[in-house]
């Protein structure tokens, strides 16, 4: 039999991770276990992040990261202008603060798009991003894995 270990007895992050970057100021949700949270960039671009809860468990999370901004036909136009970096750093911030918010969480899923032109590949450029800076900053209580196009970390289970 495996004895769980709750979630809570592990960080998300690493205890030495520090941001490199600053982040975007956040606008967090008025009720703390909201789960659409907003940044806008210096060059005027609005993001949403959402935590949708998967179906078959209450615990586990879709993060889905969107573009607010009207000047795009679709939310998944090219929108890096120089601020990719930063942007990365904001992801972090709002995931960090949703998850001290649901700290018995046990999974989070996320993907990114596909530029045009690289539709054919196994992996986006993007979440190959994702799964690299997730790999630098992840607490060793979770694992990092990558599915097809998505990165989903998984907090272990102590055996």
């Amino acid at each position: 039999m495996m004895a769980y270990q709750t979630p809570t007895a592990f960080p998300l992050f690493r205890d030495n991770y520090r941001p490199e970057i600053n982040h975007y100021p956040v606008q967090v949700p008025d009720i703390k276990s909201g789960a659409e949270y907003y940044f806008e960039t210096e060059s005027g671009l609005k993001y949403q992040v959402i935590f949708a809860r998967k179906k078959n468990n209450y615990l586990e999370h879709i993060i889905n990261f969107s573009v607010l901004s009207e000047e795009f036909e679709d939310e998944y136009s090219e929108t890096n202008r120089g601020e990719i970096y930063r942007v990365i750093a904001t992801l972090i911030e709002i995931i960090r603060i949703f998850h001290q918010q649901h700290a018995s969480s046990t999974s989070y899923e996320f993907s990114g798009e596909f530029k045009q032109g690289n539709e054919a590949r196994k992996i986006s450029i993007r979440t190959m991003l994702y799964y690299r800076k997730a790999r630098e900053i992840l607490h060793p209580g979770w694992e990092l894995e990558s599915q097809g196009n998505k990165v989903v970390v998984r907090h272990l289970k102590e055996k």
